[in-house]
């Protein structure tokens, strides 16, 4: 019988994954922005609120980057 071992926690790139993910968001809330153009009212709103979310998502994952530096510099590899 072979036995599944969880692979180790591999943290060494988090903030690099991180600060794409957060450049990836800022670049959709920007073309959302620009399809906002050439929306009616109802899609606008949602769009607003989508980009609200994203914000939000953006600031938690600031935070996670300071985290996950802070963890590097601290010696975590």
């Amino acid at each position: 019988m072979t036995h599944n071992r969880p692979k180790p926690d591999d943290r060494s790139d988090n903030v690099e994954k991180l600060q794409e993910m957060v450049h990836n968001t800022i670049e959709n809330i920007e073309e959302a922005h620009e399809a906002m153009e050439f929306s009616n009212a109802e899609e606008r709103e949602r769009i607003e609120a989508k980009n609200r979310r994203r914000e939000e998502s953006i600031t938690a994952m600031r935070e996670e980057i300071k985290d996950e530096a802070s963890d590097r510099e601290n010696g975590y590899q």
